[in-house]
């Protein structure tokens, strides 16, 4: 059973998601506090690999309010917690095909906090315009089947 803590509300919306990955995160004693609150956003954040391990940038982690010394730089780079194979495999798709490592979800998995990672490539504008009216089409269809 998984407590969903964030999800990032434009990833679907601007990456065609083609595979997900589920990784540990590294966090200090105060942010996990501060994550058990509900005070982590991450809509603007992303993943990149940098010296051979897997990173996640402008993910926001509110400071704990009664952290004072300990707490942490609310946007910090975070380490992710990845099998070597996987960042291998990960290094190869971003190279070769252009994908990029989108964060779609934080949660509890037991005591840890993971983050599920999207592969995927990012949408061109009239994509994102065909999903937006196919949504509206479906809406309007079942508002129909209702009355």
């Amino acid at each position: 059973m998984s407590k969903i803590i964030s999800k990032n509300p434009t990833a679907r919306h601007n990456y065609t998601i083609e595979d997900t990955i589920e990784t540990g995160i590294v966090l200090s004693g105060t942010e996990i506090k501060s994550i058990r609150n509900g005070k982590a956003n991450l809509k603007d954040s992303y993943a990149a690999i940098k010296n051979g391990e897997l990173y996640i940038y402008n993910l926001h982690i509110s400071p704990y309010e009664f952290g004072n010394i300990y707490n942490k730089d609310p946007l910090r780079d975070r380490k992710l917690l990845v099998n070597r194979r996987e960042i291998n495999k990960l290094v190869g798709l971003i190279k070769q095909k252009g994908y990029s490592l989108v964060p779609l979800s934080m949660y509890f998995k037991g005591n840890f906090v993971k983050i599920e990672l999207g592969i995927g490539k990012g949408k061109k504008l009239y994509d994102k315009r065909r999903d937006i009216a196919k949504k509206d089409a479906e809406m309007r269809m079942r508002k129909n089947i209702d009355k």
